[in-house]
């Protein structure tokens, strides 16, 4: 007879359920990820729309500057939202899922802060970044100090 691993999930319990035990509040921070995806998908919508308003046609991603806004939007998000997934779920496993989810929806209303003003003009994005920028190095942080203060057992 097998002995079961410690995943093994026991008898009439739902994969759900296992992996959510003691973790009501974790559907907001998939949530908050969810809608950051869903906020990157759409910056690329606005890439595409923009490459046909303004003639730029595939693959260049450059020749007209308000394109190129667009672009470098879509570009900006997606090097934050590397860094923004894995430190919501460190954060929400170490600390708080709540506080993730509400330092991740800080985000995303930098991000879109960010969109319109860096369209607008390039030089008024400040505020916007940092409103999405911020929250992200928060998160990853607190994420290495739970792992860290994990490992020495605390």
């Amino acid at each position: 007879m097998e002995t079961p691993g410690a995943y093994a999930i026991p008898a009439g319990v739902g994969m759900l359920e296992f992996n959510n035990q003691g973790r009501d509040d974790m559907p907001y921070t998939d949530i908050v990820t969810a809608l950051a995806l869903l906020q990157f998908v759409w910056f690329g919508m606005q890439v595409a729309k923009a490459r046909g308003k303004y003639g730029v046609q595939a693959p260049a991603v450059t020749g007209n500057d308000i394109f190129e806004r667009y672009f470098r939007v879509q570009q900006n998000t997606l090097e934050l939202l590397i860094a923004l997934i894995p430190g919501l779920y460190l954060f929400g496993h170490y600390f708080s899922p709540l506080w993730a989810a509400g330092l991740g929806v800080i985000y995303l209303i930098g991000r879109q802060l960010y969109s319109m003003s860096y369209v607008k003009d390039p030089r008024s994005r400040s505020a916007g970044y940092a409103l999405s920028a911020l929250p992200v190095v928060i998160l990853l942080l607190a994420g290495l100090v739970g792992a860290v203060m994990r490992l020495a057992g605390h």
